[in-house]
């Protein structure tokens, strides 16, 4: 994967303002950005993601164009291919985890059926071991399996990149730790370029190929 950023954002709250300014190029399957909280991480990610529009900039993603304000290049969320795990897992509480899972197939603002079905569907229920509880609602999973519901989502839909935004901060540390393992051991098995951000230094230990530091809205160093 071949990522380059080079974008400002003035992001405002009440009499508060941050400014974003963020440059990097990387050409690696697993980058982190490790920072502190408030450092700008998720902001830029859903840049990334085309959550968030820069006020200037430029963004690529493996020699494609995602942003570029000179050029008024602005594609959709829907369009970049990228699948993105938010922090809580943003999991809709009225749909099971068919529906949540089959969402990241849909293009419209239909809720998939309860008793959604399909070979990439199957396919991603087998290999998180969600069958036994693919008619179930949020509320009635643990952490790990709602982690999972989540990266399945992402997934399904065979995304260009993962971008991981601190996927591990909503579990207890044992269940961290497995967790970590298992994305481990995901990523390895897709060979899907990575974008994972975190504060978690042992984050940064288990994926960290390159690493990068962010500081008030900039990159600060290199590890």
């Amino acid at each position: 994967m071949h990522i380059k950023i080079d974008i400002r954002k003035t992001l405002r709250s009440g009499d508060r303002q941050f400014q974003l300014q963020v440059r990097l190029e990387s050409d690696s399957q697993r980058l982190v950005v490790f920072g502190p909280s408030g450092a700008g991480k998720s902001q830029m990610l859903k840049a990334v993601a085309g959550l968030m529009t820069p006020d200037e900039g430029r963004i690529e993603l493996s020699s494609r164009c995602l942003f570029d304000s000179a050029g008024g290049i602005n594609v959709p969320a829907q369009q970049r291919e990228v699948g993105y795990l938010f922090q809580d897992y943003a999991l809709f509480p009225h749909l099971n985890v068919r529906q949540n899972i089959s969402f990241g197939l849909e293009r419209g603002w239909f809720n998939p059926s309860a008793k959604a079905d399909g070979e990439s569907l199957r396919y991603w229920l087998d290999a998180f071991g969600l069958d036994a509880v693919s008619h179930q609602l949020p509320h009635q999973l643990s952490g790990g399996q709602r982690q999972r519901v989540a990266l399945a989502r992402a997934l399904i839909a065979y995304p260009r990149a993962l971008l991981l935004d601190e996927p591990f901060a909503a579990l207890d540390p044992a269940l961290r730790e497995r967790m970590r393992a298992e994305l481990d051991a995901l990523q390895r098995k897709l060979n899907i370029p990575m974008i994972l951000i975190t504060h978690d230094p042992d984050d940064v230990a288990a994926f960290g190929e390159h690493v990068l530091r962010m500081e008030e809205g900039m990159i600060a160093s290199v590890q």
